[in-house]
């Protein structure tokens, strides 16, 4: 079990982030050897309410490639390409400025 801090400082449990395709081979695994949630969970390291609702999902069609893909407005596209930008020329500003302080100190 993974351990992170959050903002305030305090620990708190990392959550694990699972691809479409891992949920519905998990799922695909339970039913091909006729498995209960509790045993493939116990498997893949699972908790059997995940396994169950991903099932669920699966036997929906919520589980494919598609269902992940979310639409995306032209505003929120341009909105997500600023905010990288912004954030790699936080970075650019924050390297520029060590370098001048090391420059600084060197040239006393």
């Amino acid at each position: 079990m993974e351990f992170e801090r959050n903002k305030a400082g305090k620990l708190k449990v990392a959550r694990r982030a699972f691809t479409l395709d891992y949920k519905a081979e998990v799922v695909r695994h339970k039913k091909a050897e006729n498995l209960s949630f509790a045993e493939t969970g116990k498997q893949f390291d699972l908790l059997p309410t995940l396994v169950q609702q991903w099932e669920k999902l699966y036997e929906s069609g919520k589980l494919t490639a598609e269902a992940g893909r979310r639409t995306v407005s032209p505003e929120q596209a341009e909105i997500g390409r600023m905010k990288a930008e912004n954030s790699r020329l936080k970075m650019e500003v924050s390297i520029l400025k060590k370098a001048a302080a090391y420059f600084a100190r060197e040239s006393l």
